[in-house]
């Protein structure tokens, strides 16, 4: 169920704008999406962001949602928080970098604490990762049985502190895209949620369509060696064989963090969600840049493309029409 004119954000305000700031919108026409579009951009030349009023994770009005996702807009659920225990809280102090829970086993990696708290942090992640499988069945039905899940990331620091290098700058606008993990053409979905205590935003940046997004590099894209993702796998670069597909998306995902006119002048807007906010989206088809924020925890589900209910909106699929062959 959407939010009513009156419950969403106001145009103008803070917590949904234009980015860079200095870029004022006029008003679009696009009654369905919440963020506001550049004078120079036209409404569709922005990925759109939907806005859901739902309260509880296990049950709701909004379902069969699957279609807004594939065509490449980011659902916000403002009045959907994710409960973090009391004994959980001194978990939020921002000391630690990344860490992630894996299933089955629920083994925690990138985790230098204490057994008390690493028992504590695995209850809290796998408890969200419940809840988020929950969700994810709500609201697409026609993805029943078929999501994988991924990790359940908790990131309690912001984006920006972790950067080591522009090639892994959350804050740049980006497909994701994993050098490491191969997905073949699965679809990546991301369920984001801001669980900080202290009223902290998340700003995130959308970019423009993947379509646009594609050809906009597709001269520079190049076919990869012969033989070197057999190689990179045998020598545990890669975790699975990385495809033609997956080569391509690790350049569309390098081109443009490194291309700082894009970052700057490229079709963008920015949404801020604040504590309490949880958000879904296609992170593999929907430019997107964390900006700041800290306490944030993910969970991420892998979908094969024909379970799609439209196969043809697929990063996959708009590469192979772009390229006019078969991607393997």
């Amino acid at each position: 169920m959407p939010l009513p004119a009156s419950a969403a954000p106001r145009r103008g305000r803070a917590r949904w704008r234009i980015w860079p700031s200095s870029v004022f919108a006029k008003p679009d026409g696009w009654a369905e999406s919440h963020h506001t579009s550049g004078a120079d951009w036209p409404a569709a030349s922005v990925s759109p962001v939907h806005l859901f009023a739902d309260t509880q994770w296990h049950e709701g009005e909004t379902a069969g949602v699957e279609a807004l996702l594939e065509d490449g807009a980011l659902l916000g659920f403002p009045r959907l928080p994710f409960a973090v225990a009391p004994s959980e809280q001194p978990l939020l102090d921002g000391a630690e970098r990344t860490l992630w829970l894996r299933r089955p086993g629920a083994s925690l990696r990138g985790t230098r604490s204490s057994p008390a708290d690493r028992v504590a942090l695995r209850a809290m992640l796998g408890r969200y990762a419940d809840h988020a499988e929950a969700l994810l069945v709500r609201l697409c039905p026609h993805y029943r049985g078929h999501l994988r899940a991924g990790r359940t990331l908790f990131r309690p620091a912001p984006a920006a502190a972790q950067a080591t290098g522009w090639r892994v700058d959350d804050t740049r606008l980006h497909v994701d895209a994993d050098a490491v993990h191969p997905t073949a053409g699965a679809r990546v979905l991301r369920l984001c949620s801001n669980v900080d205590a202290g009223g902290r935003q998340h700003p995130w940046r959308v970019g423009e369509p993947f379509p646009a997004h594609a050809r906009r590099y597709l001269a520079s894209l190049t076919r990869p060696l012969p033989g070197a993702a057999r190689l990179l796998q045998v020598l545990a670069f890669t975790r699975g064989c990385r495809t033609e597909y997956d080569h391509l998306m690790l350049q569309l995902h390098d081109h443009a963090m490194a291309d700082l006119d894009f970052q700057r002048n490229s079709p963008q807007a920015e949404i801020e969600f604040a504590p309490g906010s949880t958000w879904l989206v296609f992170g593999d088809q929907v430019p997107h840049a964390a900006m700041a924020g800290p306490n944030l925890i993910e969970q991420v589900f892998h979908l094969e493309v024909e379970h799609l209910q439209r196969p043809e909106t697929a990063p996959l699929r708009t590469l192979e029409r772009l390229l006019h062959r078969p991607l393997r």
